[in-house]
């Protein structure tokens, strides 16, 4: 598929099209710099705007060398001759944004949508046409390059738009497809798992300073050891579960343990706050879906 007479099938080089970020937070900034830093795109091939903020712009503009686009002219210029526009507005400004958004789109556009909650056929009925979309969820990880990303995709999305938003997204992390029903699924696995971490290191801080460790020393031996042991599951290629029972010696200290995670049950208590993450996800969309339309 073309537009403007530029194909939007990846070439193994950069990608050699313009693209346009609408909203500028610090996603953007992470996409943006996943593609530099991989050499997909050129600064001058990638614009950013926002509603208002130009002293943000301005920081991007320098640190990147991407074109910024602060007064309305130069936003509409930016989003009509956009080869992919990138939809990054905080869910809020969304519906206005859209339907402002709408009569500069043209046909073969692709909108790559970041917008937690807002459905594909919601973004659909606010631009008011049929364009080639795509949904995703990252997480907070891509701003590092370690990204988790889940990508939908409308019928109007050729295989070369799909093959492009996920060499895109995996410039950040990894990227997998999935079909949009399972998106809450991915927000409560990857969206929000970096939390479940986070709240896991603080606990295992926590009681190594209560056993008699210095603050900092544990605090150095848990960041290294959840490091360690998550490079051993893709340097090694093996399951969490063989790696564990290695470690798991019989009688020793690490199976003690784990029989007592077991006893408190901590598999049952991980599915049942997944669960509900998932549920607070369609909660949420489902809100936004009403504020919207």
């Amino acid at each position: 598929m073309t537009t403007n007479g530029r194909s939007l099938t990846p070439p193994q080089g950069p990608i050699g099209l313009k693209l346009c970020f609408f909203g500028a937070g610090s996603m953007a900034e992470a996409i943006v710099r996943g593609l530099l830093s991989a050499g997909l795109a050129e600064p001058s091939g990638i614009t950013m705007l926002n509603r208002s903020n130009a002293a943000r712009l301005a920081e991007l503009g320098e640190r990147y060398g991407v074109r910024t686009a602060a007064d309305e002219a130069a936003k509409e210029q930016a989003l009509r001759g956009a080869d992919v526009i990138f939809l990054c507005m905080k869910p809020k400004d969304a519906a206005e944004a859209l339907r402002r958004l709408s009569p500069l789109l043209r046909d073969g556009q692709l909108l790559v949508s970041v917008i937690a909650g807002l459905s594909i056929a919601a973004i659909e009925r606010l631009v008011g046409r049929r364009l080639p979309v795509a949904r995703t969820m990252p997480n907070t990880s891509s701003t590092i390059g370690l990204g988790a990303t889940g990508i939908s995709f409308n019928d109007a999305a050729s295989d070369g738009q799909r093959g492009l938003v996920l060499r895109i997204f995996r410039a950040v992390g990894t990227a997998h497809v999935v079909d949009e029903s399972l998106i809450d699924a991915v927000t409560a696995l990857s969206g929000s798992g970096p939390a479940y971490l986070y709240y896991m290191m603080e606990a295992m801080t926590d009681a190594a300073v209560s056993l008699g460790l210095p603050a900092d020393t544990a605090r150095a031996l848990t960041v290294q050891t959840v490091l360690g042991a998550a490079n051993m599951v893709l340097e090694t290629g093996e399951e969490p579960a063989d790696l564990r029972r290695k470690v798991t010696s019989p009688g020793g200290t690490t199976q003690a343990a784990i029989e007592t995670f077991e006893r408190q049950d901590f598999r049952g208590l991980v599915e049942r706050a997944m669960r509900r993450a998932a549920e607070r996800a369609a909660e949420l969309g489902a809100e936004l879906e009403r504020s919207v339309t």
